[in-house]
């Protein structure tokens, strides 16, 4: 087994690759004090390269590894098939098996600079093509994932679609069930939404190189309030329902005169209670 460390750069090609294989197995490198970092680790036995992001690394890193995981993958000339290690939880035998694997040589090599085109101020056009994934697999996809244990997931954000988790009561006769259910807030409107709270942790999730959904967690100790979006979002049965146009021209157009009589609103609630 082998291990790459995911590294930032301030300048082009803004990311790489170094080698981590240091120690005995693969947790001495992939354990707590390294939870803000990403690795790749190449596993030469089952041909595969896991990604694996920390509980507290960066968003870029996390978007950096999949790239690279892509860049190591070509380097091994597509033998190797990409799985995300964040697919088990801490205690998951697979992922326990894993950590347990000798580290060693192999013919993998760390991507760095050279690996990269030279930089050129001549972008060429072209068309950037983004494809939002199927719902239902998305849906499906995400749920894999175990939860940050910790941590308290607010929102994720399906190909612009907002949901937010809600418990809900399955029974209550012989024993108290509750499940965890995405429940659907609205489509996120074109441009800023303000998310009125702090420290959010992001944690992006990818299969089959497409992103599926992205989640915003926040510390279980944390005493937030009710989370309250600065821009509202655009709730589907709005504007889907068909509707009379007239309507809406009627309910622009200003009354050529208006009346001087003063209106008087009564309390219907109160007049109800005297009946």
């Amino acid at each position: 087994m082998q291990i790459f460390e995911v590294l930032e750069l301030r300048e082009y090609p803004y990311f790489l690759t170094v080698d981590a294989s240091d120690g005995e197995v693969v947790r001495d490198t992939i354990n707590d004090l390294n939870n803000y970092k990403a690795y790749l680790l190449v596993d030469h036995d089952t041909k595969r390269i896991w990604t694996y992001n920390g509980i507290n690394s960066s968003l870029k890193l996390q978007i950096f590894g999949g790239i690279l995981a892509g860049m190591l993958r070509n380097q091994l000339r597509g033998f190797y098939r990409i799985y995300p290690l964040n697919k088990y939880s801490s205690e998951d035998p697979e992922f326990q098996e894993i950590l347990s694997k000798t580290l060693g040589e192999g013919r993998a090599r760390a991507i760095d600079i050279a690996d990269f085109p030279p930089q050129s101020d001549n972008i060429p056009k072209q068309e950037i093509r983004i494809d939002n994934p199927r719902l239902n697999k998305a849906l499906e996809v995400i749920k894999e994932y175990p939860l940050i244990p910790d941590f308290k997931r607010s929102f994720l954000i399906v190909g612009g679609t907002l949901y937010s988790d809600e418990k809900f009561m399955e029974s209550f006769l012989k024993e108290e069930k509750v499940t965890l259910e995405e429940v659907k807030l609205g489509r996120l409107n074109n441009g800023f939404t303000f998310f009125n709270d702090r420290n959010y942790s992001v944690r992006i999730i990818v299969s089959n190189r497409t992103i599926q959904g992205i989640e915003l967690y926040v510390p279980l100790h944390e005493d937030l309030p009710v989370i309250r979006l600065k821009t509202p979002v655009i709730m589907e049965e709005k504007f889907s329902k068909p509707g009379n146009i007239k309507n809406v021209i009627k309910a622009f157009q200003i009354p050529d005169t208006l009346s001087d009589e003063e209106v008087i609103i009564h309390d219907l609630s109160s007049s109800n209670k005297r009946n």
